[in-house]
């Protein structure tokens, strides 16, 4: 609702001055005059004080004690004074009458304790003045507002302080968490609030909100502190302004581990769908509080399902990778330098100095290290998904020594350490053995030290930016080959969509989940090493073939596996299991139509 407009006539305020104060000395005025054209009033007189103080001394302690008061304008102080006295929390005044602070000085006389009670609201827009009040409520659990009009200022103008009273008054007469809370997902698109940071997919998620005409609204993270206030003021003031359906994170970012944004999503009724691109057992561990009926959780790994179910998650769902097909596109690699062109390329870490790193700062024990490289190889070999349930199944004495860390942090960079050798293991093994064919490689320098005794050297790169260099790259690769890492044994990563797009030829290995992404026509495979170099050769040598079976993969991306795709399927799932009755048989409506 939009307020009439402020009163537009010319004031004068003059302060009143006792009549027997000493001329030359300095006194402080006791009462103020308006004078508006040929009209004039006073601010106290006749009352005095008094017609400030009644307003604050007639309430009941009860009132005060829970709700907001909204002081609508702050006069000689008497009333601000009386309010701080009266009750222990917050106070708000409303005073857009910048020279009547000048004359009364009465929010300078405070002292700096009842200074920092008071919030100030100066603006001169009553639709501003009443959505800082809101922010100023939401940050203050929502309680209740209590408008507390002067006189003078009604009188003095009505069309700004009057609005306000009215507004303020009927506020109070709802909760406000039952405004914030109301039904989810009851129209025909929902309204999404995105939780951000720094995470580089978060920019593909807004970028899918843009192509579905999803309304939506950021609210930045930015430091690990996500509990701090100022997250959580950004989210209660989203909420009230903006009414979204549901946020939406990834890796659970903006998630305390001491549970506070899960509470306060739980008290809003708002569902919070936290995607899930990296493994979640990395991460989830430190949430084991932060379980909510309101939380659901989306992993780009189907194997993951099961085991977040039984760490006590109710909705989890399968979610995989995408692509953005207008960053990766067939037309990029026009743009791209000469020295980028080859027959095969393989983009990716080495691993080398991610295992080093995390053997130095875990501070492993002994029983530990020493089997370290014989362990990553079995894991490397290993069908199992779970290092600590291998560990249990296939080195029982490792998994003693395991089981005796201190902390879950340090299993986990355990765990992590067996993956990342396990990853380092089984890409070397695969590029190793496409070194005949003399492989563009891209990545870090670990690669040369893994290569550095091999008689028939590849070709190196430094690693490519993922937004700009990619794209392109892609595009001049006759061949592009995959290996995914192993702590996706049965998930695929994103680039098998990402290339395809780009209109690339990719040779991935097997994943399981690969049959409910690609029809085998559409994505070639090798599944075991050593095929993949007699595949290369196949595919450098048989053009029409490549080409054809690179196209079909396209076509397949582009139909299925965009990141609008994605956020689609999410949306869905969040209407389906938040959603309002009405509202699902709305949606199922519209899908049968």
């Amino acid at each position: 609702m939009t307020h009439p407009d402020s009163r537009s006539d010319q004031v004068v305020f003059r302060a009143i001055f006792p009549s027997d104060a000493v001329s030359g000395e300095h006194a402080a005025p006791t009462d103020l005059e308006a004078v508006v054209g040929a009209r004039s009033f006073a601010m106290l007189s006749p009352g005095g004080p008094a017609r400030e103080t009644a307003l604050v001394q007639t309430l009941p302690s009860e009132h005060l004690d829970t709700a907001l008061p909204v002081l609508l304008g702050c006069g000689m102080g008497h009333a601000l004074k009386l309010l701080l006295e009266r009750c222990s929390g917050p106070v708000a005044v409303v005073e857009k009458e910048h020279e009547i602070q000048k004359i009364s000085g009465a929010l300078a006389s405070l002292t700096p304790q009842d200074r920092q009670r008071v919030e100030l609201v100066s603006t001169a827009n009553a639709d501003e003045a009443l959505m800082q009040l809101t922010h100023w409520q939401s940050c203050h659990n929502g309680l209740r507002l209590l408008p507390i009009a002067l006189p003078f200022y009604l009188r003095l103008d009505r069309a700004y302080y009057g609005w306000l009273q009215k507004e303020l008054a009927a506020s109070a007469r709802f909760d406000f968490w039952s405004r914030a809370a109301g039904p989810r997902f009851t129209g025909s698109q929902p309204r999404v609030l995105l939780l951000t940071s720094k995470y580089f997919l978060m920019g593909e998620v807004e970028g899918a909100c843009h192509t579905l005409g999803i309304e939506h609204k950021l609210v930045h993270i930015k430091n690990d502190t996500v509990a701090r206030t100022d997250f959580v003021e950004q989210l209660l003031e989203a909420v009230v302004s903006f009414r979204p359906d549901c946020c939406i994170t990834l890796n659970h970012m903006g998630v305390d581990v001491e549970g506070v944004l899960m509470d306060l999503l739980a008290r809003l009724q708002l569902p919070l769908a936290s995607w899930f691109v990296d493994n979640p057992h990395l991460i989830i561990h430190l949430y084991s509080r932060c379980v909510s009926p309101w939380t659901a959780l989306f992993t780009w790994d189907a194997d993951n399902i099961e085991s977040l179910q039984a760490a006590g998650f109710e909705h989890v769902f399968y979610l995989p990778l995408g692509t953005d097909p207008d960053r990766f596109h067939p037309d990029k690699g026009a743009s791209a330098p000469a020295a980028w062109q080859a027959d095969l390329s393989f983009v990716g870490n080495s691993m080398v100095y991610k295992v080093g790193s995390r053997l130095k700062n875990g501070r492993f024990p002994r029983d530990l290290l020493l089997p370290f490289y014989k362990v990553s190889l079995a894991f490397m070999k290993s069908e199992q998904r779970s290092v600590a349930e291998f560990l249990r199944d296939a080195f029982p004495q490792v998994f003693t020594h395991y089981e005796a860390l201190p902390d879950n942090e340090a299993k986990l960079a355990y765990e992590t350490a067996i993956t990342w050798q396990a990853t380092r293991l089984y890409r070397n093994g695969c590029v190793r053995r496409l070194l005949p064919l003399k492989p563009l490689i891209v990545g870090d320098d670990g690669w040369k030290i893994e290569f550095r005794h091999e008689p028939v050297q590849p070709r190196y790169m430094e690693p490519l930016s993922y937004y700009t260099d990619l794209p392109r790259f892609y595009c001049r690769s006759l061949v592009n080959f995959n290996c995914t890492s192993k702590q996706m044994k049965g998930a695929v990563n994103q680039r098998i969509f990402d290339v395809p797009a780009a209109g690339s030829f990719v040779l991935t290995d097997w994943r399981p989940q690969m049959e409910q992404l690609f029809e085998p026509h559409e994505m070639l495979c090798y599944r075991e090493p050593d095929e993949a170099p007699e595949l290369v050769r196949h595919y450098l040598t048989h053009h029409t073939e490549r080409q054809s079976t690179a196209l079909r993969a396209r076509k397949r991306v582009l139909a299925c596996h965009t990141w609008a795709h994605r956020l689609q399927t999410l949306l869905e799932r969040m209407r389906q299991v938040y959603g309002t009755p009405v509202a699902q048989n709305s949606q199922r409506r519209r899908e049968r139509a």
